[in-house]
């Protein structure tokens, strides 16, 4: 028997095979609407910060594929529902004031507009739901669009009857939110003929309420696609680090950072990442996954991933950078060559010390290691020392009273700093 999938245009095919589908309205009839010819589709980014993250990557690429399908993408920021955000497990937003809103409108907007293609038959837009939401009184809001939501169905969606049953509880702001996220989907379907919504599955109550409100106001049939929430194979959330979110925008995670964050995947998660966030084909990832088996401490599928990842986020120089540095840092590569910024960044995810290096009673190597952390003790570190396996800016040291000069520091306030081949640290030098 012919499975379903078998019937689906390439797009959704390709979207499966990626394990890309977690729920879908009624996959079939989407095939056959996309079969037809092409479609319009739309992904929405709340302005909740000043970036989107690697949570809305997934997003934003799906987008892509759909739309290299042969589709017309939408990008949705909601200046409207990001002044209210949608509820969470953890309990209510904190509101933003309008101004900040906009101003994260602006930079989301701009990170949306890298990812799609704006030429073209298949040409994206990008659409700010406060265009049609402020001019909105409440009583229109209420009777055009209120009457037609159940308060039943509304409070069985997860995060509501969660939030309910807390001691916070909810407030009316964000219970109001699957509303205005369901206006959404109908303003764009009368607009620009928009069938297709995409979200991740958590936001599966939130898709379904702006197809259930098309159904309703104009008798039409309208697709939700979600995606799975992408989880680590221990189970744990994926796209934090211990800095916290895996930030798109440079200004609050470094390319370097970034890259560090996918080198590091681990074997079990790396061929379904890269299934997820590169454009590589499937039987290139299964060669990726035949490396990864048969040599895993070659970490071919991790140096795929962060390479096309960072690439696809930062762009090719970034990425050239991020590689140099790492190269670099470890003694396989020219520090020297490494531009400051991406040193600077390097050295802060290594761990950076401030130390007073340079002055006539500086640290010596031995101070260097303890104060660092990459020894224990000082006895520790002259035992380092003698054994051969103390570095600095590359040189090996085997004097432990060697006391590095203003002279030895890169940029000069940096010096990297190494136990053995693996453990580093960074130290900036400040004034005695």
């Amino acid at each position: 028997m012919a499975r379903v999938t078998d019937q689906l245009p390439d797009v959704l095919r390709d979207l499966s095979a990626r394990d890309l589908i977690a729920q879908s309205t009624d996959l079939a009839a989407l095939g056959a609407d996309m079969t037809a010819g092409p479609i319009t589709a739309y992904v929405g980014f709340d302005p909740t910060a000043p970036s989107l993250h690697i949570g809305n990557l997934v997003q934003l690429l799906t987008m892509r594929r759909i739309q290299a399908g042969g589709h017309r993408p939408l990008g949705l920021v909601g200046g409207a529902t990001g002044l209210i955000g949608d509820p969470r497990m953890s309990g209510e937003r904190v509101l933003n004031d309008a101004d900040t809103v906009a101003g994260w409108v602006d930079r989301i907007r701009s990170q949306v507009e890298r990812f799609l293609d704006f030429d073209g038959e298949y040409a994206a837009r990008i659409v700010n739901n406060l265009d049609w939401t402020a001019p909105l009184s409440a009583i229109d809001f209420l009777r055009d669009v209120g009457k037609h939501f159940r308060m039943g169905r509304m409070l069985a969606k997860e995060t509501v009857s969660a939030r309910l049953h807390s001691d916070e509880g909810l407030s009316f702001t964000e219970f109001s939110y699957q509303i205005l996220q369901g206006m959404d989907y109908l303003e764009l379907y009368r607009r620009y003929g928009c069938t297709l919504q995409t979200g991740g599955s958590d936001q599966w109550g939130n898709l379904t309420s702006g197809t259930e409100l098309i159904r309703k106001v104009t008798g039409s049939t309208v697709h939700a696609l979600a995606t799975p929430l992408i989880t680590k194979a221990d189970g744990t959330k994926f796209g934090k680090s211990e800095g916290g979110a895996i930030w798109l925008d440079p200004q609050m995670l470094s390319p370097y950072a970034f890259y560090q964050f996918w080198i590091n995947a681990d074997d079990r998660d790396v061929v379904r990442l890269l299934k997820v966030f590169t454009f590589r084909s499937l039987d290139e990832i299964a060669d990726l996954a035949e490396q990864t088996a048969s040599r895993p401490q070659a970490r071919a599928a991790q140096r795929a991933l962060a390479a096309d990842v960072t690439t696809l986020v930062h762009g090719a120089a970034a990425t050239e950078g991020a590689i140099a540095a790492s190269g670099a840092l470890f003694g396989r590569g020219d520090l020297a060559a490494v531009d400051e910024p991406t040193l600077a960044a390097a050295l802060v995810e290594a761990g950076l010390t401030d130390l007073p290096v340079g002055a006539a009673d500086g640290p010596t190597v031995v101070q260097l290691l303890r104060e660092t952390g990459l020894a224990a003790s000082l006895s520790e570190a002259r035992r380092i020392v003698a054994e051969g396996g103390a570095v600095v800016n590359n040189q090996r040291i085997g004097e432990p009273d060697h006391r590095p000069a203003a002279s030895d520091l890169l940029f000069g306030q940096y010096l990297v700093v190494r136990r053995g081949r693996k453990a580093i640290a960074g130290v900036r030098a400040v004034a005695g």
